[in-house]
């Protein structure tokens, strides 16, 4: 089968105990067409199933052959510590990585816990939503159209934040400052929002969600701005609209050039 794919997996909705038939799993694989994937992602952790279970259930994942890595998605830092502790006590495979929420706007996770645990441990990040949902895009303004993320259901907290007014204010006042960066830079502000993100210490891959191949090929152009390492503090500075403390953030020390040069993984649909 081909590399490159990843499963997220709700723990929620799947018995750990041994054995562990994981149809879950196993279907998402026959939809593929795969035999194994890359990673399977233990989705938001369960406080009623002992740590010890879902590692072992992961190892088990991991022996037969379904996946060759297995990482958290939403899960606390002290959560994943206690996994990696677990499994180093009972000679098990710990988790190599988290997929948290991450984009300009949502930082802390990403930037203020994950990186400790990746200089501890070595668990890196699988971050998605570099765009916010599309908020940094500002392809809403002020509405939302039929086709995009906020009309479906689940997502009515999206709508209600691009159909408000302090929303609206909240959100063109943060992409007007994004907007001078990104002509300096010669891109887009979805680009410059993805490397970004692609930038940021531990950053292992960055999900994308596209609704178009043109879409694609448009976010795919974060590449090229990460690769050139075009990406400094001193850009940020110069991009500046308004002074420190306004809106945009500075960016993380991780953003000096040298850092390698993730690239983006695909998975079969959203995380719930």
């Amino acid at each position: 089968p081909s590399p490159g794919y990843s499963l997220t997996w709700s723990l929620s909705f799947t018995y750990l105990r041994p054995p562990i038939p994981a149809p879950g799993l196993q279907g998402s694989l026959e939809r593929l067409q795969l035999g194994y994937v890359d990673i399977v992602f233990a989705n938001r952790s369960d406080p009623n199933s002992p740590m010890e279970e879902i590692v072992r259930a992961m190892t088990y994942v991991i022996n037969q052959g379904l996946a060759l890595y297995w990482g958290t998605s939403r899960w606390g830092a002290a959560e994943i510590m206690e996994a990696y502790s677990v499994a180093r006590q009972f000679n098990l495979i710990p988790p190599v990585c988290e997929q948290a929420d991450h984009h300009l706007f949502q930082r802390e996770k990403a930037e203020m816990q994950l990186p400790e645990l990746y200089h501890k441990i070595g668990v890196g990040s699988v971050t998605w939503s570099p765009l916010a949902c599309g908020l940094i895009t500002s392809k809403y303004d002020g509405r939302a159209p039929d086709t995009c993320r906020a009309t479906i259901k689940g997502y009515q907290w999206l709508k209600d934040k691009v159909q408000s007014e302090g929303g609206k204010k909240q959100q063109q006042a943060k992409v007007m400052d994004l907007l001078p960066i990104a002509h300096q830079l010669g891109c887009t502000v979805a680009q410059l929002a993805i490397a970004w993100c692609l930038r940021s210490e531990g950053v292992s891959s960055v999900l994308l969600g596209v609704s178009s191949a043109e879409q694609l090929m448009e976010h795919l152009g974060a590449l090229q701005v990460s690769a050139e390492s075009q990406l400094t503090p001193k850009s940020y500075r110069r991009g500046r609209r308004h002074p420190p403390g306004n809106h945009f953030p500075p960016p993380p020390p991780s953003c000096a050039p040298g850092s390698p040069t993730p690239r983006p993984r695909a998975r079969e649909g959203p995380a719930p």
